[in-house]
């Protein structure tokens, strides 16, 4: 009779037990729970901030840019001595030239010559030269000075390779001469004359320097020897490159050393065109590259093969 009375007992004194079990249970679960969720969000702020700083490091790293070699020009109409002057443009009436116009001298310039040596009936021996000056500043976006002078520099010969109706245009790399140089060279004719047309481009450093010589026989003289020319434009070259380093104070290294940069590239950008016209194609130069390129030839580049005394 008083068994069913004890079960009831036995089973109430169970789920009083297992009642009192239950809150320690979930008292230790949400410890566990809680610590858990802590860990994970220490890792992850610190996380956010690792990452937060290596893009800080990145981004400093990133602004920071090589300082250009040199950071001024000389007088465009100064680069070349009067003995150099008196072997290319004899007959100049004004040795000191003409200086071409520019509104950043600082980071561009040119300068012409003209030359007639006029024999009336017996013929005339006329040349043409310009020398011209670029400087490139180095700049986090579109790179170092030298860099931007590379592709300055092969824009530049890409220039002279592809000009309108010029014949049997070949371009040459010169060894010797600056960081870079190419000269190219060409016939254009004008009239009944042919000039000899001779554009040596050489780089130094962050600067790129471009002499433009031409000659030509008027009124039945005969035509210079163009291997005559290109030696003498080289030589402009050079001394034009050179004037660069000393306006500089010595800054970087001697026009002629050869040594390469750590920007150059191991092929120089001179290509040969066996008499083939050029395509015309321009080099991937930044475009404030170009402007400066372009804001620095005179009003005299339209007679640059065809300019008569």
């Amino acid at each position: 009779m008083h068994r069913p009375a004890q079960r009831q007992r036995q089973l109430r004194s169970r789920l009083l037990v297992c009642a009192a079990a239950v809150p320690v249970i979930l008292v230790a679960s949400g410890c566990s729970s809680d610590s858990d969720s802590g860990s994970d969000g220490a890792k992850k702020d610190s996380g956010s901030k690792a990452s937060a700083s290596a893009k800080a490091d990145g981004g400093d790293k990133a602004a920071e840019v090589e300082k250009a070699a040199y950071s001024k020009l000389p007088e465009p109409c100064d680069v070349l001595s009067k003995k150099t002057l008196g072997e290319l443009v004899p007959k100049a009436k004004d040795k000191s030239g003409k200086a071409g116009t520019s509104s950043d001298t600082a980071t561009r310039g040119s300068c012409s010559w003209d030359s007639l040596d006029n024999n009336g009936v017996d013929g005339s021996q006329f040349r043409w030269l310009r020398v011209s000056t670029l400087r490139f500043d180095s700049d986090a976006s579109l790179g170092t000075g030298a860099k931007r002078a590379q592709d300055n520099f092969a824009k530049q010969v890409a220039d002279a390779q592809g000009t309108k109706d010029a014949k049997g245009i070949k371009a040459q790399p010169v060894q010797g001469v600056g960081d870079q140089a190419t000269l190219v060279k060409y016939d254009l004719k004008k009239d009944k004359d042919t000039f000899k047309q001779q554009t040596f481009v050489t780089r130094v450093e962050n600067a790129v320097i471009t002499v433009d010589y031409n000659g030509a026989g008027l009124a039945g003289d005969k035509a210079p020897d163009a291997g005559e020319l290109g030696k003498a434009a080289q030589k402009a070259a050079k001394e034009a490159a050179d004037a660069v380093v000393a306006a500089n104070k010595g800054g970087g290294k001697p026009a002629g050393s050869g040594e390469k940069s750590k920007d150059e590239k191991p092929k120089d950008d001179g290509k040969k065109d066996d008499g083939k016209k050029s395509d015309g194609k321009k080099s991937d130069a930044p475009k404030s590259d170009d402007k400066a390129s372009d804001s620095s030839k005179s009003d005299d580049d339209k007679s640059k093969a065809s300019h008569k005394s």
